[in-house]
């Protein structure tokens, strides 16, 4: 049942943990709920904040708006020869549709397990891990336009996809709310296991001829191994983007730091932001109630009672430091709120 509440708690909706309030609040189930949202008076005039899993964002303050929970759920497909067309509700938790299609094997986002958040957060961010972004298996989407209040379908092209990056978060940034994702996906699996440590994982378990159940299982363990678990520390996984630098930069930079962890990609050479920032003596560092990952220097960490302000200024400590040391200027991949 559809209701708006007033003055609620974001604690519990934001895996940081970062204890603010909304002033509005919306558990949202269907399009039907959109519609009563968008058509009640009470929030007319009102800024408004969509939430997927919240795994994704930093409050620094209360939210004076309407707070947007996407609750959407279901998972259904159609298969057509080797092909499998799955689409999920956006409310569904992401690594629950991967472990949907891996069970039934179908093959395309066994790389993207344990990434956390959910189905309508996907194609806003791109997201991506171990040589795999949502672009590669992405086929449409469903969204409400708020102003028409009514849906309309986006393709690929539609999306302009780049780096943890999409139409949505430019030119349409709070004009739309996906309600539903469609995946093209396989049964005969292209495994991807060179990005990584993947394949040092896999000849660990001895295995040989890796299926796509094996890739998920490696991919969780070694994201178990380096990223906390929101539910025991609040974080919200990868604080930055991993910065992409020209190949004259790159050439440059490697004569001073020729260990410099590095991937080549289209447009440049990809640096792991971890490695950058653990040079600069980051990893595992605490400052009052924040800091950041024993494990890995890319993920910040609330060690229980930090403020978002507190938070985003040990970030920007970060970034001052990279910059200084490296020349590279580093991006939250986080949105700031």
């Amino acid at each position: 049942m559809f209701s708006l509440k007033q003055n609620v708690s974001l604690k519990p909706y934001n895996t940081f943990g970062i204890d603010v309030k909304a002033n509005f609040f919306a558990d949202i189930y269907s399009v039907d709920d959109l519609m009563k949202l968008f058509t009640n008076s009470a929030i007319e005039g009102k800024k408004l904040l969509i939430l997927g899993g919240g795994s994704n964002m930093l409050f620094t303050e209360d939210f004076d708006g309407v707070v947007v929970k996407l609750s959407i759920p279901g998972i259904n497909y159609t298969t057509q020869g080797d092909e499998i067309i799955v689409t999920a509700g956006a409310g569904v938790v992401w690594n629950d549709l991967v472990t949907f299609c891996v069970n039934n094997g179908f093959a395309g986002l066994e790389n993207l397990t344990l990434i956390p958040g959910t189905v309508g957060a996907s194609p806003i961010q791109n997201i991506g891990a171990y040589g795999v972004e949502l672009k590669d298996v992405f086929l449409s989407c469903e969204a409400f336009e708020i102003a028409t209040l009514k849906t309309k379908m986006f393709s690929f092209e539609d999306c302009k996809f780049g780096y943890r990056d999409s139409v949505f978060k430019n030119d349409l940034k709070g004009k739309y709310i996906i309600t539903q994702v469609s995946f093209r996906l396989t049964k005969i699996a292209n495994l991807q296991t060179h990005y990584g440590a993947i394949t040092a994982e896999l000849t660990n378990r001895n295995i040989i001829t890796p299926n796509i159940a094996d890739v998920s299982a490696v991919v969780a363990a070694i994201r178990v191994s380096k990223l906390p678990d929101p539910s025991t520390i609040g974080n919200a996984g990868s604080f930055f983007k991993n910065p992409v630098i020209t190949e004259a930069q790159f050439q440059e930079l490697i004569q001073k730091f020729p260990d410099v962890v590095n991937y080549p990609v289209q447009n440049g050479v990809k640096l792991a932001a971890g490695w950058l920032i653990e040079q600069c003596g980051f990893k595992g560092k605490v400052v009052g109630n924040t800091g950041t990952w024993k494990n890995q220097a890319l993920v910040l960490v609330n060690h229980g009672n930090a403020s978002g302000q507190e938070v985003y200024s040990f970030s920007e400590q970060i970034i001052n430091s990279v910059h200084t040391k490296f020349g590279v200027m580093l991006e939250r991949e986080v949105n700031i709120l």
